[in-house]
């Protein structure tokens, strides 16, 4: 019940990070894969992607999901059918985070964060939608949100904000497309070692901040979140319909932990 045999996905946001291990984890599981990212990213992985511990040659879609819309999506998923007709899991990974403190930030960011973050997927899980309800596809979804669509930090007003209306866009979604046979949950990581959080774990005192904040004192590597996304989108998670799994070591169930000592004697 956990495999994934004769699906096809498309992964959005797929060249790296936790996008690349959840396209790597389905494939293991015996789905096809078209990935996407931006096209400085594409270039770079063009050649080989790792997909699955073996290896192999995944199609890739470039382009931005924040271009015009709903233009730059539709022509962003028009282009990944064209590659792979057959196409029947969605994963909506794309996203950013470009805040500045709240007083500082620009309209023009918050705007580009919604585009991105919010809007983008909206356009692809509609479209996506209509053509699987003509064919009489039952299609299913997975939208990566964000332990901060619950919990908020300091200079993320845009990125919380985008990430909790994700979470409540998988629910609603799960109302509209569910007696259509279509499947929508979504997926909330905590914090995880990616290229994006690499360089401040770099600092012993902020991996030590993290660590801290994780009930089983570990940040991960990305592929951790690969095993929840083949479940939620695999036959056993058949009546599994518009949750968020939080894959957060327990982040989110701890309101205030402990410094460590060594902390209090500084």
């Amino acid at each position: 019940m956990l495999q994934l045999t004769g699906r096809q996905a498309f992964v959005t946001g797929s060249t790296q990070g936790i996008g690349l291990e959840i396209a790597a984890a389905l494939n293991e599981a015996g789905a096809g894969v078209v990935l996407h990212g931006l096209e400085m990213d594409a270039r770079a992985v063009a050649a080989t992607v790792r997909c699955g511990r073996g290896g192999c040659r995944a199609p890739l879609i470039p382009g931005n999901l924040a271009d015009p819309m709903p233009a730059g999506p539709i022509g962003i998923a028009e282009a990944a059918l064209k590659l792979n007709p057959a196409i029947d899991t969605l994963v909506c990974n794309a996203g950013t985070f470009i805040d500045a403190p709240f007083l500082e930030m620009s309209y023009e960011t918050f705007d580009k964060t919604l585009k991105l973050n919010v809007y983008s997927q909206y356009v692809l899980v509609q479209y996506f939608a209509r053509h699987w309800v003509s064919r009489g596809i039952r299609g299913r979804i997975l939208m990566t949100g964000s332990i901060n669509g619950r919990l908020s930090e300091p200079v993320h007003v845009a990125y919380d904000t985008s990430k909790g209306a994700i979470d409540a866009m998988v629910r609603s979604l799960c109302v509209s497309l569910a007696p259509l046979g279509i499947r929508v949950n979504g997926m909330a990581p905590g914090l995880f070692r990616t290229p994006l959080t690499e360089p401040a774990l770099k600092d012993d005192r902020v991996r030590r901040w993290m660590e801290l904040h994780t009930p089983n004192g570990v940040v991960p590597g990305a592929e951790v979140c690969g095993g929840t996304a083949v479940f939620l989108l695999s036959d056993a998670a058949e009546h599994i319909h518009g949750q968020m799994i939080l894959v957060d070591g327990g982040m989110s169930a701890w309101q205030q932990p402990d410094p460590p000592a060594e902390w209090m004697a500084g």
